[in-house]
């Protein structure tokens, strides 16, 4: 006789399987219509150099043109990836944990798509015209297609992922896993790794440290404030329903 706890888990594995292959349909097909136009992506990416970009291999224009592709299909796919996550886990979260969950859902897109702005508009012009004030009269500067998209990747994608902050605590909160409690005991230790990352990846004056180091803690306390939020209502939400089961 098969053991209950072994269909148990072969039947969460299958749906594992189905929410995997219906994130990466998602990114694969987001990627596939992002690539149609990836033309014109380029173009406006690149609308701010004087000279064209060098190839030093025929595999590069391919190269970049899937690395930009992949960056839109991730913008697209992050709220579909982050609905079936919630799916997954939905059956064994309690009733109160299902009301407004869903509100983190939409966020999650704006959030990544306000980390990228961030990193392209403020933070990407501010490091490539350090670097190209620190080269000076001494060297010519002429990059190739591959590398200014990777610096560009660099300095970008991971602000949109730091931006997604608020909503994976507002999610870790909904199913029990962060309080604002420890968010806020935890305050020294996250200002200090967030300084550090943004220290890391800036040129060393004190202004561009300042310009990516106070989003980020606002970031952080946003956060805190999102987790208090939602805190409160989850328990206020959970006295309403001990009381309605137990009249």
């Amino acid at each position: 006789m098969a053991n209950p706890n072994d269909l148990n888990l072969v039947g969460h594995l299958g749906e594992l399987r189905t929410r995997i292959i219906r994130t990466l349909s998602a990114f694969l097909v987001s990627m596939a219509a992002a690539f149609i136009y990836v033309r014109d992506i380029y173009d406006w990416l690149v609308r701010g150099i004087d000279h064209k970009l060098v190839v030093l291999g025929p595999s590069d224009v391919l190269w970049v043109y899937l690395v930009i592709s992949a960056v839109v299909a991730i913008t697209v796919t992050l709220p579909i990836a982050a609905y079936q996550t919630w799916r997954f886990v939905q059956p064994a979260l309690p009733p109160i944990a299902n009301r407004t969950v869903y509100a983190f859902i939409p966020a999650i897109s704006a959030l990544f798509a306000a980390g990228i702005s961030f990193g392209y508009f403020i933070l990407f012009p501010m490091v490539l015209s350090f670097m190209e004030e620190m080269a000076g009269d001494e060297f010519l500067a002429m990059y190739t297609a591959q590398k200014y998209f990777s610096f560009m990747i660099h300095m970008t994608v991971p602000f949109g992922l730091l931006f997604e902050m608020p909503a994976i605590v507002m999610f870790l909160t909904k199913i029990g896993i962060l309080n604002p409690n420890r968010l806020a005991k935890a305050r020294k230790v996250a200002y200090f790794a967030l300084a550090i990352v943004a220290i890391s990846i800036t040129p060393p004056d004190i202004v561009s440290d300042i310009l990516v180091i106070v989003p980020l803690f606002l970031l952080y306390e946003i956060s805190i404030a999102i987790s208090k939020f939602v805190y409160r209502n989850q328990l206020r939400a959970q006295t309403e329903w001990q009381a309605e089961a137990s009249s």
